[in-house]
């Protein structure tokens, strides 16, 4: 077990946005501090470079005199300190942001991603922050992943829907996220089909990209949310839509299940695996309806709280297990580099 000190940064939305029983964000940093890692928090908006080295405004959690269980308790005694902190002294980054993601945010983390293990990678978020990246997977993927067309060309997509085998077909945008936005379109519903696309993709200023997917039998009655770490499934739920909504998010109103993976989800697992690790897609978030990947979560992916409640388990451990691990061996090659330099500059004397 790491024993050490680390030193950990999460980039986030507001402390005051965040949901106490739900929020896996705040199960992550609870049991960074507990552990008795030095943890603050900043916002993409908070960054800045001082001498020519990225820095952030944070806030400094204070240290805990002993542990506190409950994480809704640690949320409420939780105190701060503001301060301005050189992100290349972080040992770990959190990005833990909503989508879309801040360019410029991935720009002040380039400086750094050499001395920093930032999760997930600044070139896993570039390509996967947006919906663009499973879509574009290619043929080796396409049994697990739903016929997808990303435009903003309305002819091409109005003629898209018509040659569909599928009687129905997922609209969303492709920058929305938990379930904002997401309709279904029927076929026959010509009318409603271009006043729809005329909605989603004219801007005031410019127009937008949408998704367009073929909707997958069984998505009516929920989807699964499998939660990846270091390219192996650790937890997963199952998520059910409220009547009458076509979204399973349980910020759309959805509620969850205990839920234990299939052969087939578990072939995704072992597909997807691998490539989410080569881009540096450490901690992912799966959305799979009847054997189909929907969605690839990699911003700030959610469920820990509810998948612990309904299986009496702590996934945040895992997670900084993970890392804990990672570091150890980081350091671990740091100080046998320095001792094999050490002996080469003895013999020299």
């Amino acid at each position: 077990m790491y024993i050490g000190h680390m030193n950990i940064c999460f980039i986030m939305y507001p402390w005051s946005e965040i949901d106490p029983p739900t929020d896996t964000t705040l199960r992550l940093i609870h049991e960074s501090v507990n552990r008795g890692h030095h943890v603050a928090l900043t916002s993409s908006h908070n960054l800045t470079v001082r001498n020519n080295a990225a820095y952030s405004f944070c806030r400094y959690i204070k240290p805990l005199e002993k542990p506190i269980k409950a994480t809704e308790t640690f949320y409420k005694k939780a105190e701060f300190k503001e301060q301005m902190l050189p992100l290349s002294g972080f040992d770990v980054i959190f990005i833990r942001s909503n989508p879309p993601i801040d360019p410029n945010m991935l720009s002040f983390l380039d400086s750094v991603k050499e001395d920093t293990f930032i999760i997930n990678s600044v070139e896993g978020i570039r390509k996967a922050s947006n919906k663009i990246y499973s879509a574009a997977f290619g043929e080796e993927f396409e049994d697990i992943i739903p016929a997808t067309h990303v435009s903003k060309n309305k002819e091409y997509l109005k003629r898209m829907i018509h040659e569909s085998e599928t009687d129905k077909m997922i609209l969303k945008p492709l920058d929305g996220h938990g379930g904002s936005g997401v309709i279904i379109l029927e076929k026959n519903a010509d009318k409603n089909i271009n006043s729809l696309l005329d909605f989603y993709i004219d801007g005031k200023h410019e127009s937008h990209y949408v998704i367009l997917q073929d909707y997958v039998p069984g998505a009516d009655k929920g989807d699964v949310r499998v939660l990846m770490l270091n390219g192996e499934p650790i937890g997963a739920m199952k998520r059910v839509p409220k009547d009458g909504d076509a979204r399973s998010n349980v910020h759309a109103g959805g509620t969850v299940e205990k839920h234990i993976l299939t052969k087939q989800e578990k072939k995704i697992c072992q597909l997807l695996g691998p490539k989410l690790v080569e881009d540096g897609l450490y901690f992912v978030g799966l959305d799979i309806i009847n054997g189909q990947v929907i969605e690839i979560n990699v911003c700030a992916p959610g469920g820990i709280a509810r998948i612990n409640k309904l299986n009496k388990v702590r996934l945040q451990t895992k997670v900084i297990d993970f890392i804990e691990d990672l570091i150890h061996k980081k350091e671990k090659a740091i100080t046998k580099k320095a001792n094999l330099r050490k002996i080469i500059q003895e013999m020299r004397q």
